[in-house]
C-alpha cells in the first residue's frame, strides 16, 4: 500500500487511479511538448497508454491540494518483470524547479520496489539532475549491455534524436548514460561505499563532452541536434 504524500501544505503524490483518468491527454500533450522544447525525442505515449497504467495502479501523479494537475510518471515491466522502469517523469511547467519531480520519482521508485521487489528498477538518461535523483535513491550507472534485451525496451529509443548512435555501435555506446539499481547488489553496497553523484560529477561531465566528441564525429549532422539531449528512460 503506497500511502499519499502531502508536500510542503500544497502538493499531494500519490497512484493514480480512475479519477485522474481525464488529465491523460493533458499529460501527453505536456511530454510531448516538453520533448521538442528540450531538442529529445522521448518514446511518444497515447492517452489510452496513460489511462492503462493508472487503472493498473502503475503510475504516480502529483497534485495541488486544490486539484490542479503537476506532475506524473508511471512504471513498465521487461523481461517478465526482471527490469522496472520509472518512465514518462513530467512536470508541469508551472511547478519546475519545486523540488517536485525528486518527490514524484522517489515515489514512483516506492511503487516499483513495492510491486516488483526482486526487479531490478533501470533508466537512461542524458540528464545531470536527473543523475542526481537516481543516485540518492540507489542507482548505478552501468554500461547498455546491463539494460534489458528486450527489442520492445529499446523500441522507445527510435524517435531519440540520437538513435542512430545506437543503431551504428551496435547498442554498445549512445550520449545516454544507463543507471541500474539492483535489490540484491544494493544489500552489499550498504556496507560499502555508495557512488557518489556529487563527487563524481565533474569527471562525468568531462567525460560525456569527450563521448559526444567521439560518437558524433562519423555522424556531424547530429552534432546542433544533440546539444539539448536531455532524455529519461522513455520508453517513457
Amino acid at each position: 500500500m503506497i500511502t499519499p504524500e502531502v508536500v510542503n501544505d500544497q502538493y499531494i503524490i500519490q497512484v493514480a487511479n480512475e479519477n485522474h483518468l481525464r488529465l491523460a491527454e493533458t499529460i501527453c500533450h505536456e511530454m510531448e511538448e516538453s520533448a521538442k522544447a528540450r531538442g529529445t525525442g522521448i518514446a511518444k505515449r497515447s492517452p489510452i497508454y496513460v489511462m492503462e497504467k493508472m487503472l493498473e495502479g502503475k503510475a504516480i501523479i502529483a497534485m495541488t491540494l486544490s486539484g490542479e494537475w503537476v506532475g506524473f510518471c508511471y512504471i513498465e515491466t521487461w523481461d517478465h518483470g526482471k527490469f522496472v522502469a520509472n518512465s514518462g517523469l513530467i512536470v508541469h511547467p508551472d511547478h519546475r524547479k519545486s523540488g517536485i519531480a525528486t518527490r514524484i520519482k522517489a515515489k514512483a521508485f516506492e511503487l516499483s520496489r513495492t510491486m516488483f521487489p526482486t526487479a531490478k528498477i533501470i533508466g537512461i538518461t542524458t540528464s545531470l539532475a536527473v543523475m542526481k535523483i537516481n543516485s540518492d535513491l540507489g542507482y548505478q550507472p552501468v554500461t547498455l549491455s546491463e539494460l534489458p534485451a528486450d527489442e520492445a525496451f529499446w523500441k522507445g529509443c527510435q524517435t531519440c534524436t540520437n538513435f542512430d548512435i545506437l543503431t551504428r555501435t551496435n547498442r554498445k555506446h549512445c550520449l545516454c548514460t544507463g543507471m541500474l539499481y539492483d535489490p540484491e547488489e544494493h544489500k552489499k553496497e550498504e556496507k560499502e561505499e555508495k557512488w557518489n553523484f556529487l563527487k563524481e560529477s565533474k569527471l562525468y561531465e568531462r567525460w560525456m563532452r569527450i563521448k559526444k566528441r567521439v560518437l558524433l564525429r562519423l555522424n556531424p549532422l547530429e552534432r546542433s541536434r544533440s546539444r539539448k539531449s536531455d532524455r529519461e528512460l522513455e520508453p517513457a
